[in-house]
């Protein structure tokens, strides 16, 4: 019997686009998608996938938009160089746009970016520096500041400016406003968006104001950044930190015309609600969307819920969560920066960021090769490992012991000798009651703090996890 061939339905055929020549052509046009499992009260709410542009952003609308209007202004010359201050996102989109189009492209981003991004953008050849994330403008290591710096002192280079540059806000206006208008049938009621640049604020207002004066224009705002406060009770917070990356300020932009959202339609949504709502947005409508998007979906569920009638609103994913998957899908990382719900003991237990019980902590067994040891450490990103013998703690390995087994050995036949033959097999422990000062002691030895509950191995403790305790205390 010969199988029935798949055919795809006449409609799906039509509507394929056809084969283009840049993936320049890719930006924009992006799919609108319904979400459904999300209590939105009386409304219905979209959202619109620019993780699906060529460069995995919103950013490359306005990074095509930027070099594009430098070249037709004269700013920008062939084989030139770009220079821009981002979080990631705008640097990926100019990379993508800019060496396709021949330039060369140097950028500043702040020390808490994401290492997927940053090794997206070096991947692609740019010149990354590396900036404090702890200063603000007017400070020489603030990345603004530092990226206008280098341009002014560079042959051929242009500081294109995000934050300033028109031809930001002129991206939305002219190309994910419309779109948005055409998708959802000339019917939106009201439009999350965060604020980096402003642009995407800026641009649909703009837009909006225009073809339809009912959309309101919503602000999700990270805890820590000066936007809500100012426009929902007119007050300048000292700024904050937060660990979203892309959106809240602790300055107003240029390019950021907060007019446009009304006194109480900015939400201030914490680190937590934007990395649950992110990891919520892939476990329930299935998108990898970013820290950013998680803080639109949070504000616009709170904007949903409060409505009265039916209305329809619209959000972005406004970057693919495969740049954070070190981040706010590391549950480890999470748990490092107090954000993974997890009891609290009062006691050393705390600090332990990869608990045995848990299934977290790395380990490796007395017969196992120091091959296997090393590759452990280096995906797992520790110094030390373990060794656990039918549940039991007989040991522990580090990089010093794995350095002294095969210094000045023939490497092949040493990388293949167990564990137990280079390991540490007289272990200083604590129990779990125990003062957190009793894990001084311990470091100043040059240790890993061994944590047992009678008997019972939990985890290990090491300078890194008592620091990020302090701090979360601070």
């Amino acid at each position: 019997m010969t199988a029935p061939s798949a055919k795809a339905p006449a409609s799906v055929l039509q509507s394929l686009p056809a084969p283009v020549s840049s993936a320049l052509e890719l930006i924009g046009n992006t799919p609108v998608l319904e979400l459904s499992g999300f209590d939105t009260g009386p409304c219905r709410l979209f959202v619109k996938l620019e993780n699906a542009n060529p460069g995995g952003s919103i950013k490359d609308r306005i990074a095509r938009t930027m070099i594009e209007q430098a070249e037709a202004d004269g700013r920008l010359k062939p084989g030139g160089v770009i220079v821009e201050a981002t979080a990631g996102n705008t640097g990926l989109g100019l990379a993508q746009v800019g060496i396709l189009k021949g330039y060369r492209l140097v950028l500043v981003v702040p020390d808490k970016m994401a290492r997927e991004k940053i090794q997206h953008l070096r991947g692609l050849g740019v010149d990354v520096r590396i900036t404090r994330s702890d200063v603000g403008k007017g400070h020489p290591e603030y990345y603004q500041d530092m990226a206008e710096r280098i341009a002014r002192d560079m042959p051929d280079a242009l500081y294109i400016n995000q934050f300033c540059n028109p031809a930001n806000p002129l991206a939305h206006e002219t190309t994910t406003g419309p779109e948005l208008w055409e998708q959802l049938g000339h019917d939106i009621d009201a439009v999350v968006v965060g604020v980096g640049s402003g642009g995407t604020l800026t641009g649909l207002g703009r837009f909006f104001r225009t073809v339809s004066p009912k959309t309101e224009m919503v602000l999700a705002d990270p805890k820590g950044s000066i936007l809500a406060p100012l426009i929902n009770d007119n007050e300048r917070i000292t700024p904050g930190s937060w660990i979203v990356e892309g959106i809240g300020e602790d300055f107003i932009p240029d390019n950021c015309d907060l007019s446009f959202v009304r006194q109480g339609n900015a939400f201030t949504i914490t680190d937590q609600e934007s990395v649950e709502h992110a990891r919520l947005l892939l476990a329930k409508a299935g998108v990898l969307g970013g820290s950013s998007s998680g803080t639109l979906l949070a504000a616009a569920l709170r904007w949903c819920r409060r409505q009265t009638e039916p209305k329809r609103v619209v959000t972005f994913v406004c970057d693919s969560g495969n740049k954070y998957l070190s981040k706010v899908f590391n549950d480890y990382w999470l748990a490092e920066q107090g954000l993974a719900d997890r009891p609290l003991h009062g006691d050393l237990r705390d600090l332990i960021a990869r608990g045995v019980k848990e299934g977290g902590a790395v380990t490796v067994g007395p017969e196992d090769t120091l091959d296997t040891a090393y590759k452990r450490m280096r995906v797992a990103d520790v110094s030390q490992l373990p060794v656990m013998d039918g549940g039991r703690l007989i040991g522990i390995i580090d990089e010093s012991d794995l350095l002294d087994a095969v210094e000045g050995a023939d490497r092949e036949q040493a990388f293949r000798k167990p564990v137990v033959s280079a390991m540490t097999a007289k272990l200083n422990t604590l129990q779990a009651n125990e003062r957190l000062e009793a894990l001084i002691p311990v470091f100043e030895r040059d240790e890993v703090a061994i944590v047992l509950d009678g008997h019972e191995f939990l985890g290990l403790i090491t300078r890194v996890d008592l620091i990020n305790h302090l701090r979360r205390a601070a």
